[in-house]
């Protein structure tokens, strides 16, 4: 049996037991991918100053993200399709979040609905909305967010147009699968994974279908998802749904201090600074040099929260010493589910937070709240 030590275990795990075209869906980014790489890739060039003969125990890492309790400064990032990835997997990765102490994000294109959630879950989850043509789909969206009693909407700005995936074009990506010849032999090794989906009804965009008119089946989805992401989303959009939603909105893809600006003005709560995991816009800042600038600029007045590239707790550590005040896993919880279903997203969550807590020790902090950029080295990290 595999000794599962750190989220690279599980990524390869995942990689045997998902089908292609949902594993490669997770772990890919647009175009050539610079900027998807860049995202894991630039927290290795940040070091850590080691401390020593520190008093270091009864160690703490709780936190708080938009007045939320939190065993730890993470959330779980909406990711589309995690339904695919395991049978019921927004389900389960939203109990798994909920047992071990963070909120979970259920994204706008999830296989699980929000009321799906919502009945198998006590603590209340976040919403992550796209915002689409059809204006009255997105308020019905939102009256059913609320209606579930979600503590937050994760606003999404940066999916007006869809970033070009050339995985996701070749593998001809599509919920349920279509059944090629490639996909049938390929499923054919994924005998786990097709037991799974063979004892659930979840298999559609479980927000849309049956709540759009004319929305049946997934070739008029896949028609009608083409069309509805709205390019023309807007700072004056934003001020509607604030008011429509009426709690906490966080505001997600913040890459630039001038959009940053605009956030705080919109009296969001929080904001992330987020490349979508380098699935948009390819040649992009990673999301780890983007923070501090942000948090530089409107850190003082607003939440500022990070995702892009987190795979271990040492991540979540040094995003927090340069102003995190909150970070998001997606790849890393998928890998997770991919690979063991909600025992796998509870191992990663797990093996997260002890990389968090013994580093946060090497560096001579036993509170979250301590952790600055005097535990970095100087010159390794952006300013």
């Amino acid at each position: 049996m595999t000794v599962i030590t750190h989220i690279e275990d599980l990524r390869i795990l995942a990689k045997k037991r998902v089908p292609r075209m949902f594993y490669d869906y997770a772990d890919s980014g647009s175009w050539t991918e610079s900027t998807y790489r860049a995202n894991e890739s630039d927290f290795q060039q940040i070091k850590l100053r080691q401390r020593v003969a520190v008093n270091i125990e009864n160690r703490s890492t709780a936190s708080q993200m938009v007045g939320v309790d939190a065993v730890m400064p993470v959330a779980i990032a909406p990711t589309g399709l995690t339904g695919m990835q395991h049978a019921d997997g927004e389900i389960l990765a939203a109990k798994a979040a909920e047992k071990f102490g963070i909120p979970f994000t259920l994204s706008t294109m999830s296989i699980c609905s929000i009321e799906d959630i919502a009945t198998h879950t006590k603590v209340p989850f976040w919403f992550q909305l796209y915002v689409m043509r059809d204006r009255d789909f997105i308020e019905r969206l939102i009256d059913r967010a609320k209606a579930a009693k979600c503590a937050a909407l994760v606003l999404t700005l940066d999916l007006q147009i869809l970033g070009q995936r050339h995985k996701d074009l070749k593998n001809g990506l599509s919920a349920p699968p279509k059944l090629t010849l490639t996909n049938i032999l390929d499923m054919a090794t994924k005998l786990r994974w097709c037991l799974g989906m063979a004892g659930t009804s979840r298999r559609q965009f479980g927000n849309i279908v049956g709540h759009v008119k004319g929305i049946e089946n997934m070739g008029s989805l896949s028609e009608w998802t083409a069309k509805q992401f709205d390019p023309q989303l807007n700072w004056g959009d934003v001020e509607w749904i604030k008011k429509r939603w009426g709690g906490k909105l966080i505001l997600k893809g913040i890459q630039d201090v001038e959009d940053a600006r605009i956030a705080v003005e919109s009296g969001a709560d929080a904001l992330i600074v987020s490349n979508h995991g380098g699935r948009q816009l390819d040649g992009a800042e990673s999301s780890i040099r983007a923070l501090p600038a942000i948090v530089a600029a409107v850190g003082d007045q607003i939440e500022v929260h990070m995702d892009g590239g987190i795979r271990s707790g040492q991540d979540v550590l040094k995003a927090v010493a340069l102003g995190a005040r909150g970070t998001y896993i997606g790849r890393a919880m998928l890998y997770g589910l991919g690979a063991m279903g909600e025992a796998g997203v509870t191992k990663a969550l797990e093996i997260i937070h002890k990389e968090l807590d013994l580093t946060m020790a090497f560096c001579g902090r036993t509170r979250i709240e301590q952790v600055d950029q005097t535990i970095l080295l100087p010159g390794t990290y952006p300013t």
